[in-house]
């Protein structure tokens, strides 16, 4: 019976990084967005900080203290779903992620759909659509899709904000 492997939290605790390695670790956790990395580690990092869940509320915090200008570079960050964007394209993560959700899979009905709704969204919102994938299939996604365009910026812009932190956290969990 072999053992199971480590974890990056068991075998290089967050606290016992340098900054240098902390940010090269943990700052693709959110989508191109290595300051939110960098922003943590200049508060302080200890073993606190060593379990997944820890790390991504820490994370989180980062992102909700700051200005709404960095919050929109955040979310303008993320690809579009199915979009017209090639996954070779994309960060591996979300190449990954968008993979395991079969939106590379799609029929041409439902890349039209995905291609019309990234456009409306972004036309209307000025960020792309952003979902956390992991455990959805992609009809699920365009029904949330096609719900989600019809709401307002406000409650809009939070729902992304929620899903940026669910997709770092499973993204912690992952390593």
């Amino acid at each position: 019976m072999t053992k199971p492997e480590k974890s990056l939290f068991e075998t290089r605790p967050p606290s016992t990084l340098a900054q240098s390695a902390f940010v090269s670790l943990y700052g693709g956790v959110y989508e191109h967005s290595p300051w939110i990395a960098k922003q943590l580690y200049d508060r302080g990092i200890t073993s606190a900080l060593d379990a997944p869940d820890a790390l991504a509320d820490a994370m989180a915090a980062v992102v909700n203290g700051a200005v709404g200008d960095d919050k929109l570079t955040l979310l303008r960050a993320h690809p579009d779903l199915a979009g017209k964007l090639a996954l070779a394209e994309l960060t591996h993560s979300s190449q990954n992620e968008q993979t395991g959700a079969g939106l590379d899979q799609c029929t041409p009905d439902e890349l039209a759909r995905f291609t019309k709704l990234n456009d409306d969204y972004k036309k209307k919102f000025g960020f792309p659509f952003i979902f956390a994938v992991k455990g959805f299939h992609r009809t699920d996604i365009l029904n949330a899709f096609e719900r989600r365009v019809k709401n307002d910026v406000e409650t809009e812009f939070n729902e992304a904000i929620n899903q940026v932190h669910r997709i770092a956290k499973l993204r912690l969990e992952a390593l």
